[in-house]
């Protein structure tokens, strides 16, 4: 089986390397060092996990990323390309599950931050893999969307969504689509069909977590 979870991973850290502790990244405010000490916190220190999410323990889970950056650039980036066994989200059981989509999304917005980047190009079996959360993506985020958006990844299939009315079209390759509903909409090459008004509204809603 592909372990695409694990390629984008050595990716991202050999990048991480390459542009330094200083770059920019599509995750607004960060750079490549926060970025690298968000992913090693995620699977190292499931006691800040729950910050993630919750605004009451925002707090402590910022104060132990910003403790974990500190740490010097090449041992942090380490950590990134070798996580611990025992991590329930980096294990073989649940690597591919856990971490396709989020080495996939974190490879990109720091390719993408770059002002000459370009396209890659993507395997058909990664696309597949893709496409898989983001269609569930799409469902979940976008069903209270002022519209009936017909979702099609080209050559994987596609998903309606939205809360009904005029028709809006999404249309893109599954990484593509990816990065548009993860919130990173204006650095995704996708096809957008419908209203002006609609679609304006689409590029810019807040799809992030």
């Amino acid at each position: 089986m592909a372990r695409y979870a694990q390629t984008e991973r050595q990716s991202l850290a050999d990048l991480f390397l390459a542009v330094g502790p200083d770059a920019p990244t599509l995750n607004e405010g960060w750079t490549t060092r926060d970025l690298a000490a968000h992913l090693v916190v995620r699977e190292r220190r499931p006691d800040a996990l729950p910050g993630v999410r919750l605004p009451a323990l925002r707090g402590y889970s910022e104060r132990v990323t910003r403790a974990v950056a500190t740490q010097p650039y090449p041992r942090l980036i380490d950590q990134v390309r070798r996580p611990p066994w025992w991590s329930p989200l980096s294990n073989p059981v649940t690597d591919a599950l856990a971490n396709t989509l989020e080495f996939f999304v974190h490879h990109e917005d720091v390719r993408r931050a770059r002002p000459d980047w370009q396209p890659r190009e993507i395997p058909a079996g990664e696309q597949a893999a893709l496409w898989k959360p983001a269609s569930l993506i799409a469902r979940l985020r976008l069903r209270r969307f002022p519209a009936t958006l017909l979702i099609q990844a080209t050559g994987f299939g596609e998903r309606t969504t939205g809360a009904g009315g005029e028709p809006v079209r999404l249309v893109g390759a599954p990484g593509e689509l990816v990065m548009f509903l993860t919130g990173r909409q204006r650095a995704a090459r996708v096809q957008l069909d419908g209203s002006p008004a609609l679609i304006e509204r689409l590029r810019t809603a807040k799809l992030g977590v």
